[in-house]
């Protein structure tokens, strides 16, 4: 059986890299890579620390590009991929502009669709945006849906999806767990920087924010309740990774630069990155990973914002959802650096998202299918 993997993020490649090793080295498959690089250096770091060697690379990334233009274009470059390789399964992941095109692309060649992390929603087509829609039409165009929590299934068998729906925890723990291991005897230029940079002796508060529904007003209530809490509490380090886009950027730069106890850095590679996550004493972020990554190394988590496709983490108690309201984003802060009993509640809590064998039912899976007559 022929699997080709299509993905062009970071985050997509961080959470298919378990999938694309575990199938590549399994007896009965023949596996390949196909990258679009809807994000290009980002996803060249990822894919050098899994060891991952794409066996075609699109290379799509522009300057500003539209969503109009990066969707035409990788629907119409991965034409000749699937002309060219001709496989059995397309293997997609979440919610990008590629997950869809690339779904789409494969349903006009008739090549099954199998849609990993499949089954979130939040059922309001603007948030978060454009990725609920994507997720929802990629799960009308799929085949097999491995949804990583029994409720991303409810959500798949309530909407009547057709094909077939397996709970396999949600891939990102393989890869988490995978790395922390991995980092026991790993070291990069970036990570002895954070060393030399931080003062690990004072509590780490990890900041993260790239939404698109957050531009504007946003970003400036976000930093103005960050700056008030860096000015209250000068014995807290606020690190925070700022991304390129000039939407966050500009805000984030205008409103916290200066500040002797705000380390604005730039955007950290993904061994650096779980490496700061692991050394944290909580996180405030925008990001639908995250959510599932830190509650597995007992890290509480502020998500700024309104609603989320991944409500069980809010369930379990690991997750608070603050919006940007700066009093909200203020006192959770301040209640969770007090250590008293929300932060123990918080850092103690299940992590639904899986057991790091996610990509093991998946492989199995495809052998099952393949030895079936």
């Amino acid at each position: 059986m022929k699997l080709l993997h299509i993905f062009g993020t970071r985050p997509e490649a961080i959470k298919m890299a378990p999938v694309v090793r575990a199938t590549e080295e399994a007896a009965g498959l023949e596996s390949k890579v196909c990258i679009t690089a809807q994000h290009r250096e980002m996803l060249d770091q990822v894919l050098d620390f899994f060891e991952i060697r794409p066996d075609y690379d699109l290379n799509l990334m522009r300057p500003n590009q539209s969503l109009h233009e990066l969707s035409a274009r990788i629907l119409t470059e991965l034409q000749p991929v699937l002309d060219d390789y001709r496989p059995d399964f397309v293997l997609v992941h979440g919610d990008t502009s590629t997950t869809l095109m690339a779904s789409l692309a494969a349903f006009y060649r008739k090549i099954p669709v199998a849609h990993v992390e499949a089954g979130l929603r939040t059922y309001d087509k603007y948030a978060p945006f454009p990725e609920e829609i994507n997720r929802q039409l990629t799960g009308r165009l799929a085949d097999v849906h491995f949804a990583p929590t029994p409720r991303a299934k409810a959500n798949l068998e309530t909407e009547k999806t057709p094909g077939d729906i397996l709970v396999t925890g949600n891939t990102v723990i393989d890869s988490l767990l995978w790395s922390i291991k991995k980092l026991e005897n790993y070291s990069d230029e970036e990570i002895e920087d954070l060393r030399r940079r931080l003062d690990f002796n004072k509590k780490i508060v990890l900041i993260t924010g790239h939404r698109r529904e957050n531009f504007g007003e946003g970003f400036q209530r976000i930093t103005r309740a960050i700056r008030r809490l860096a000015e209250t509490h000068p014995d807290v380090e606020w690190v925070y990774p700022v991304h390129l886009n000039p939407n966050v950027q500009d805000p984030v730069y205008s409103v916290l630069d200066g500040l002797s106890n705000v380390h604005l850095i730039a955007p950290l590679r993904y061994p650096a990155f779980v490496w700061l996550m692991d050394k944290s004493f909580m996180i405030i972020t925008d990001s639908g990973g995250i959510q599932e990554e830190a509650p597995a190394l007992g890290k509480p988590v502020l998500v700024m914002r309104e609603t989320t496709e991944r409500p069980e983490a809010v369930e379990a108690g690991t997750v608070k959802l603050v919006g940007t309201d700066p009093e909200k984003i203020i006192s959770y802060t301040e209640e969770l650096l007090s250590e008293g009993p929300l932060y123990r509640q918080m850092k103690r809590a299940h992590n639904p998202y899986g057991d790091g064998k996610a990509a093991e039912r998946i492989k199995n899976y495809f052998l099952n299918l393949n030895n079936t007559p």
